[in-house]
């Protein structure tokens, strides 16, 4: 049979009762250890008695129902009641607050507006929260309602990632293993939701991998971006800068102030503050403003075995890499092979051999109507751009036109706030 399930709140203010039923004081929190992971442990109870914040072990509870709390024993040791490192306070840290439901379709926030505890195997644990405005009510009113609001089942606590950071003795982070099993641009919406600090720890749980944290800042939109670089020396501002790619770290600096903008490009690699700053020479709204510096371009009498090597070796993004691009011996851009294509070719054949030479293309001052209707038009997922003397400088993707012809607020998910 499953544990029966005791709310949080029928235990909160509850008499503490001795052994033999005499009320001794009241209960005020319940502690539990977060850091141990699945269904945390209750590690003892806040109680004041007689006027004091006293500990009061888990161990020493007998009984723990909706009003009544009991402690077994005939004779009762309390000490003094201190936050201990990692444990965290249910009614005052987490009670309220909103949480991460990693395993929800989208990831969302949901509020606790209940905790759920269980004595599993001889132990009490927190099993789960209700995020419903049901269990709101049965709070506030708990004796009115008595009867009338009904339980039902609740979210389970080991899909769910608590914000700590406000928690002076916690020390805990998001579970960065829940967190990398999610696409960048669910965390990015994650963050988007949350509230500013709420925001920013979800910033420092990705940060442990600087790729992922790379990634998800790519997937903020502009405000977001600019609000939590706004908090970081140049340095780690510009280490955030230096693992995004080109175009999306060219548009980011471009709203950056002046004159903090340089001394970032200044903390650049060399190579990627040559390719922003020649990004950043073209207006944004256009082709130029629009793609990106990376792609493969190779000579028309380079064999096919080459090319598919270049891919191997390349660290360009795989969306990025569904077309090789070729030059005429003036580099003017004179073809494409699609990759598909090179794997089915003969890796001795040429790519003058396999190629469209008739490529579709627009020029740096082409604006982005005209940009959707070229890759609408030929069915592309990635558009070649050519400067006026006919050489390959960047290619655009689908998804940076999609991300500017869509309205407003398009890639926030409904629902992603539960209260």
């Amino acid at each position: 049979m499953p544990a029966p399930v005791v709310h949080l709140s029928s235990v909160l203010h509850s008499p503490l009762l001795d052994r033999g039923g005499e009320r001794l004081g009241r209960v005020e929190d319940i502690i539990v250890r977060l850091a141990d992971g699945g269904y945390p442990p209750v590690t003892g109870l806040k109680a004041r008695i007689g006027g004091r914040e006293l500990f009061v072990p888990i161990d020493k509870v007998a009984s723990l129902e909706a009003g009544a709390v009991r402690l077994s024993g005939q004779k009762l040791s309390l000490g003094r009641f201190e936050r201990r490192i990692g444990e965290v306070l249910l009614r005052q840290d987490v009670l309220g607050r909103k949480l991460v439901n990693v395993e929800a379709d989208p990831p969302r926030l949901v509020t606790a507006h209940e905790i759920e505890l269980a004595c599993i195997e001889g132990w009490w644990r927190v099993v789960g929260l209700d995020p419903t405005f049901r269990a709101q009510l049965r709070r506030a009113l708990p004796r009115a309602l008595k009867g009338l609001v009904g339980d039902r089942p609740f979210l389970d606590w080991s899909d769910m990632e608590p914000f700590v950071d406000h928690v002076p003795t916690a020390r805990l982070r998001f579970s960065h293993r829940k967190l990398a099993n999610l696409h960048p641009a669910e965390i990015a919406d994650l963050v988007e939701a949350a509230s500013h600090e709420e925001g920013e720890e979800i910033i420092k749980a990705v940060s442990q991998d600087r790729e992922l944290e790379a990634d998800v800042f790519e997937e903020l939109d502009e405000h977001h971006q600019l609000e939590f670089i706004r908090e970081r020396p140049d340095e780690q501002a510009a280490a955030v800068i230096a693992r995004m790619a080109a175009d999306d770290a060219a548009d980011l600096i471009e709203e950056i102030d002046q004159e903090r903008r340089g001394r970032l490009l200044a903390l650049l690699p060399v190579a990627q503050r040559r390719q922003i700053e020649s990004l950043l020479g073209y207006n944004p709204s256009t082709a130029g403003g629009l793609m990106s510096p990376d792609f493969i371009a190779l000579g028309e009498d380079s064999p096919v075995e080459q090319a598919l090597e270049r891919v191997r070796a390349s660290d360009i993004a795989p969306a990025l890499l569904t077309t090789i691009y070729l030059h005429d011996a003036e580099g003017g851009l004179s073809g494409s092979a699609p990759v598909v294509g090179l794997i089915r070719a003969r890796p001795q054949a040429l790519l003058g051999e396999i190629a469209e030479h008739e490529p579709v293309f627009v020029h740096t001052d082409a604006d982005l109507p005209e940009v959707a209707r070229m890759m609408t038009d030929y069915n592309l997922l990635t558009l070649p751009v050519v400067q006026e003397d006919q050489r390959i400088v960047g290619v655009i993707t689908v998804d940076d036109v999609l991300e500017l012809t869509l309205p407003p607020g398009w890639r926030r998910r409904f629902g992603l706030v539960s209260d």
